[in-house]
């Protein structure tokens, strides 16, 4: 199968339009490298793609992806799009797919709820083309057309209340996705609060895990004084530090671990950090827009 990183960065991009930390300054000085708003797009025969999370970014990333441009009047290679939650970074990329004849989704009964009537966001889109609701149940595999057979998974999560009001399971999932010819599997997890027992298990073994890679340091927003919560209290269990998620990843079978949803603070979307050279020395990568896999 095919993996391709349609945006590696996590919401805001990088650099954020309003911000003008070391990381944002330094990568509008090098006119690049900008990265677009956390995504991918999975395929098993390089024809027919799913998009796993609709980020505001989509349109210039299917721009920028030639195997998701149309091939004719309408017609386009992209079959579905898998949500991993609720987020308007993830979500808000939908209502510009609005032009499809119709839109295959697929969702925890938690994201649809409120993507129905939290954000609206799938009430909206509804007005413009028909969406087809297919239910996703963390641990209950299923089918991706010809070829890929998937499972989500709960990942545990203290987010606020509005994703998934009332729901205890679904709020946050992950993805595992096997190519059914060769048995390889690749991990999708953009957000991850902690790596708990359940989650190692989910990806041990797997060819490729795509991982949250939001902050560096837990109290990184909060030394720079741009927020008032720690990365874990947002969903996120930072890269480094004794207990971060570089340290802990070391430890598993996993063929090759990419982080990606990097926020724009961070410094490992920079090549010349202390903090990068870290990562690589660790065997591990930081995605790039436009990075493809290979499973």
């Amino acid at each position: 199968m095919w993996l391709r990183v349609l945006g590696a960065a996590a919401g805001g991009g990088s650099p954020q339009w309003n911000c003008g930390c070391r990381v944002c300054a330094e990568v509008r000085s090098r006119s690049g490298p900008v990265r677009t708003q956390s995504s991918v797009a999975v395929s098993a025969d390089h024809r027919r793609w799913f998009l796993i999370n609709a980020s505001p970014d989509v349109r210039g990333q299917i721009e920028a992806f030639p195997a998701l441009r149309p091939q004719g009047a309408r017609a386009t290679p992209l079959e579905a799009v898998l949500l991993t939650d609720a987020e308007l970074d993830h979500t808000l990329g939908l209502l510009l797919l609005r032009e499809a004849r119709a839109l295959r989704l697929f969702t925890t009964p938690a994201v649809h709820a409120t993507l129905c009537n939290g954000s609206a966001v799938l009430r909206t889109l509804e007005r413009f083309c028909p969406v087809e609701w297919r239910e996703v149940v963390p641990g209950v595999g299923f089918r991706l057309g010809e070829g890929l057979s998937c499972r989500a998974f709960d990942v545990p999560t203290t987010k606020w209340s509005r994703f998934g009001p009332g729901l205890d399971h679904g709020r946050v999932v992950g993805y595992r996705i096997t190519d059914e010819r060769g048995g390889g599997a690749l991990v999708y997890l953009p957000g991850m609060q902690a790596l708990t027992s359940e989650l190692r298990a989910e990806i041990e073994g797997c060819a490729c895990l795509l991982v949250d890679g939001t902050c560096w340091d837990d109290d990184e927003l909060v030394r720079l004084g741009l927020a008032g919560r720690t990365s874990r209290e947002m969903g996120h269990l930072p890269v480094g530090g004794p207990d971060g998620s570089l340290a802990q990843l070391s430890s598993l079978e996993v063929g090759r671990t990419i982080y990606v949803h990097m926020n724009n603070t961070n410094p490992i979307l920079l090549a010349d950090t202390p903090e990068r050279r870290i990562v690589e020395d660790n065997g591990m990568e930081v995605a790039m827009d436009g990075l493809e896999v290979q499973v």
